[in-house]
């Protein structure tokens, strides 16, 4: 596996974890407001040794919850 590409989905179901730059690439935010995130428990993480893993779907669900219906207004109304 190429490093700098986030995990595939597991074939056996496991879900997938990112680390906090990854995070912090996806949301467009610095790694340092990853971790506050993580820390206010804004953003579900685990802790492993001495670093975080995110799981991926927790930040697909930040982004949904963030967005609300406004990512899909595009094909709903059109202006005209």
């Amino acid at each position: 596996m190429a490093s700098g590409t986030s995990t595939p989905p597991s074939a056996s179901g496991a879900p997938s974890f990112l680390t906090v730059a990854e995070v912090a690439a996806m949301l467009r935010v610095s790694k340092m407001t990853v971790y506050r995130m993580v820390h206010s428990g804004d953003l579900p993480a685990m802790q492993v040794g001495r670093s975080f893993r995110v799981p991926e779907r927790a930040v697909r669900q930040y982004l949904a919850a963030g967005l609300g219906d406004w990512g899909h207004e595009d094909s709903a109304s059109t202006g005209s």
